[in-house]
């Protein structure tokens, strides 16, 4: 009999949407057919009035999105780890066992990312499917990024890799992960058939969004691409961001994050082969874009 699937579902809240996180977590905790264990981290926040199966960790300050997420992973007990925003809802009691099955039928896939839908009926945003050429949203397949708000991956593939880019604070460290994990030689696999519902808020709504996309967009490159391939990298996400935002005072943020990205300290290098570069062009998305 093959054993039930265990997974540590790490969640960050900084206390400020409480009907979100109800809402979340009532949905989380209806999950069947798993051994669930369920890691809530305040950023910023001691966590109050949760129901009992919620483990709490409060941070005295918010120390951002991917470090938020390492300290809940180092206290989940999970052979999976599902990261789960807290504005979002599993519509179906069987989303995480949809998501095991896609880990269970490979051994190298790392990462199993569903489908988002946002649940009054807006259009998804572009970024929700992890190709260049969004086409049919509902086509499953080998990926090379993901959406990190919903998705699961292998515990140990997470920590072989040195789990989230902890100072990146907020934005990007998505990539870093994806690039580390190909690297490694690990899939990432996207599974629409598994639906998970999500608001279709835009990321500028952050109010260091510009700052940081540009930083960490340069961190992402210097961390993990060739040489050759990091100047490049950082010249085509230029231009697409002029070409998108068009807005003097945005650009004049972005453009000082950027500046930062390239004089700061980005961690440690450790620059991908060049059969990954191969692999994930042939995937779809060559890493300059």
């Amino acid at each position: 009999m093959t054993p039930r699937p265990s997974f540590s579902a790490v969640m960050l809240s900084m206390g400020d949407r409480p009907d979100e996180l109800a809402q979340a977590l009532t949905s989380l905790l209806s999950q069947q057919g798993v051994d669930l264990d369920v890691v809530l981290v305040g950023n910023g926040w001691s966590p109050t009035g949760l129901p009992p199966e919620v483990r709490c960790i409060a941070l005295p300050e918010n120390v951002g999105i991917p470090e938020g997420r390492n300290v809940g992973a180092r206290h989940a007990r999970g052979e999976y780890l599902f990261f789960y925003d807290d504005d979002a809802v599993l519509p179906s009691e069987h989303v995480l066992t949809g998501l095991a099955d896609v880990l269970r039928r490979d051994p190298d896939t790392a990462i199993a990312q569903p489908r988002l839908e946002d649940p009054t009926g807006l259009p998804s945003p572009r970024r929700w499917v992890p190709r260049l050429r969004v086409g049919d949203g509902k086509r499953p397949g080998v990926v090379t990024v993901f959406c990190e708000g919903v998705f699961a991956i292998r515990r140990d593939a997470f920590e072989a890799v040195g789990g989230w880019p902890g100072q990146f604070f907020y934005g990007h460290e998505g990539i870093d992960l994806a690039w580390r994990l190909s690297d490694a030689g690990w899939k990432i696999w996207y599974e629409p058939s598994v639906v998970v519902n999500h608001p279709a808020t835009s990321p500028a709504r952050h109010a260091v969004y510009y700052r940081m996309n540009a930083r960490n967009r340069v961190w992402v490159a210097r961390r993990n691409l060739p040489l050759p391939l990091a100047p490049i990298y950082i010249a085509v996400w230029a231009a697409i961001t002029v070409a998108r935002i068009r807005r003097l005072s945005p650009l004049k943020i972005w453009f000082r994050g950027l500046h930062e990205g390239l004089t700061t300290d980005c961690g440690p290098r450790r620059p991908m082969s060049w059969r990954t570069v191969l692999r994930m062009s042939i995937a779809g998305r060559p890493p300059i874009v």
